[in-house]
């Protein structure tokens, strides 16, 4: 299965026809936030989808939000796995939406206690994963990083440790986050936390894995 993640940028390739041509064989959309509708839902009518996404601390996602908050529109062609898990293929995925809390918006951002309890509402659905499938989950996907890996030292930029505790009894076989820009093709965009590789997928970046295992094929 090959799998297109995108984050934070809006990529000249990937909005334009020439998408088809170069990831018409990807069969699966993971968003980590911050893009904007349109470019989202651009992506799901070239590539025929599925688009399994989360919200950024940067809400580009979402119409409405400032103009109404209880009237949001969602992008069209797509499912937010916020705080929740779903097998596609045999793929176990899950979502964790914002970064940390950095300022009075009230949206999109939280503490790391705040973000432990979403782990925690999470869990059911993981442990009814390992139950049904044998293993907790293959690909969580995130807008932030965890503490310490791929983050920044400003309020804003740094991971949750909250996360740090999701890998270490659940034990996903990918991470995947965006938030953090990358403008250094030096700076380190993979790192393995026990079991895990986590990715920092700025812009966008494709992966193959097998279906039924989530194991990693190539990068």
């Amino acid at each position: 299965m090959k799998i297109l993640t995108i984050s934070d940028r809006v990529d000249e390739l990937l909005y334009s026809s020439a998408i088809r041509q170069a990831l018409g064989d990807v069969d699966l959309v993971l968003s980590c936030g911050d893009l904007p509708q349109y470019y989202l839902e651009y992506i799901v009518s070239m590539l025929g989808g599925p688009l399994f996404y989360v919200i950024g601390n940067h809400p580009y996602e979402i119409r409405g939000v400032f103009e109404n908050p209880d009237k949001w529109e969602y992008p069209k062609g797509g499912e937010n796995l916020d705080g929740r898990a779903v097998c596609y293929r045999g793929l176990l995925i899950a979502g964790l939406q914002g970064s940390m809390c950095y300022n009075d918006n009230p949206y999109f951002q939280y503490t790391d206690r705040e973000m432990a309890l979403k782990v925690w509402q999470l869990a059911p659905w993981l442990v009814l994963n390992k139950l049904r499938y044998g293993r907790y989950l293959d690909i969580l996907i995130a807008h932030a990083p965890p503490y310490g890996i791929h983050d920044k030292p400003d309020p804003c930029h740094q991971g949750f440790r909250a996360f740090l505790t999701l890998m270490r009894y659940f034990q996903p076989r990918y991470l995947i986050h965006g938030h953090v820009h990358v403008y250094n093709p030096y700076e380190i965009r993979e790192s393995i936390c026990r079991r895990t590789l986590v990715i920092n997928t700025y812009g966008y970046r494709t992966m193959n894995v097998e279906e039924g295992t989530g194991r990693l094929c190539t990068t």
